[in-house]
């Protein structure tokens, strides 16, 4: 470095070190003042070579991830009776509230919207979510003469046997375990376990079911769950080469079990990403993709390549600020490191401040 006037001389070189940085290494240079009071005005060794220009924009910490185009989260349909399995139905087929979604020795099981699952049998006396759900479907396929709440009362019952009797099922006012399957709407059937004449028990398997709007499912390590923030904006990119944007709907824990008994099972994040333009994606059952998840978003903030950062020897990163005559480190505070740039703030720096790249 130069020599001060007065004799006080600070020839300490600078030492390339190397730093790390989120998002990546960062080659940086550690800078050693004899007077750290005067941190902002120390004279550097000699004019930079290669400089650059603070910037200010948006800076993004993006991640793009493999995902599975398809129709979300798989559900199983499971017999709660011993018997024959009488009908089912094709794979790939959609079903609608009121449709017959399988049948056990004739007797159907029938699609009802409602999120709470079918958990026991109800009767005059029932009080509950489940009740109110039934109710409310009722309602919705045309039966009145009752209050919808959270109570069965004879009322209800009355339009249970009204619904039996359209059903060609005995008129009990009853609805038994097993009747009907709660889903959160319209299902389409992704495949068929029980086959027609084959015995089942109870709580075994009959078909599995998905919804009917495509989605893309995207395992995260668990060290990038910072990615698998819900409601966030992510971009799609499909096998056509178009790109289509999305939305984080649900965020899961999966284990996945290990494949041999000398390996431990993985804990993946499962993420579904709900696709809104579904003209778009329309021609896809199944399609492999690329998910870009944004992690962090600073808008309009000043910049350098990540490059440019100094790192000083009492602690901090710097920049060495230069008018193309004069140079002098200037301590800065860090923020995202993002594409190779990095979010800066400090006395004096501003957009257009030209800055030294070390070599």
């Amino acid at each position: 470095m130069p020599e001060h006037p007065g004799g006080a001389v600070m020839r300490k070189a600078l030492t390339a070190v190397v730093v790390l940085a989120a998002g990546g290494a960062a080659s940086a240079f550690l800078v050693n003042r004899g007077d750290t009071s005067q941190a902002s005005n120390q004279p550097a060794q000699a004019l930079p070579v290669n400089t650059t220009k603070v910037t200010q924009q948006t800076l993004k910490d993006t991640e793009t991830q493999d995902g599975q185009l398809g129709f979300g989260t798989t559900s199983s349909a499971v017999s709660r009776i011993a018997g024959t399995v009488t009908a089912v139905p094709d794979s790939g087929q959609e079903l609608r509230r009121g449709n017959t979604v399988y049948s056990i020795d004739n007797k159907p099981t029938i699609l009802l919207y409602g999120a709470l699952p079918a958990y026991r049998k109800l009767s005059i006396g029932a009080e509950g979510n489940d009740v109110l759900q039934l109710e409310q479907n009722l309602k919705a396929m045309g039966y009145t003469g009752f209050t919808v709440d959270d109570e069965y009362t004879s009322a209800t019952a009355e339009a249970v046997e009204e619904w039996q009797d359209d059903l060609g099922l005995d008129e009990t006012g009853v609805v038994e375990l097993g009747t009907v399957l709660f889903a959160p709407g319209h299902i389409r059937v992704d495949s068929v376990q029980g086959q027609e004449g084959t015995p089942l028990g109870p709580n075994q398997p009959v078909l599995s079911y998905t919804g009917t709007t495509r989605a893309v499912t995207v395992r995260l390590d668990a060290a990038d769950q910072r990615l698998a923030t819900p409601n966030t904006a992510v971009t799609v990119a499909l096998p056509d080469g178009k790109t289509v944007p999305g939305r984080i709907e649900k965020v899961s824990t999966v284990i996945i079990p290990a494949e041999s008994p000398d390996k431990d099972p993985e804990t993946k994040v499962e993420v579904i990403v709900a696709i809104a333009n579904q003209k778009a994606v329309a021609a896809w059952s199944s399609a492999a993709t690329d998910v870009t998840f944004t992690a962090s978003e600073r808008k309009n903030v000043l910049t350098v390549p990540v490059a440019a950062l100094v790192a000083l020897r009492e602690g901090g990163f710097g920049v060495e600020v230069t008018d193309g005559t004069t140079s002098h480190y200037v301590p800065v505070k860090t923020g995202l490191f993002a594409s190779g740039q990095v979010e800066i703030s400090g006395s004096g720096i501003k957009a257009g401040t030209t800055v030294g790249i070390p070599k």
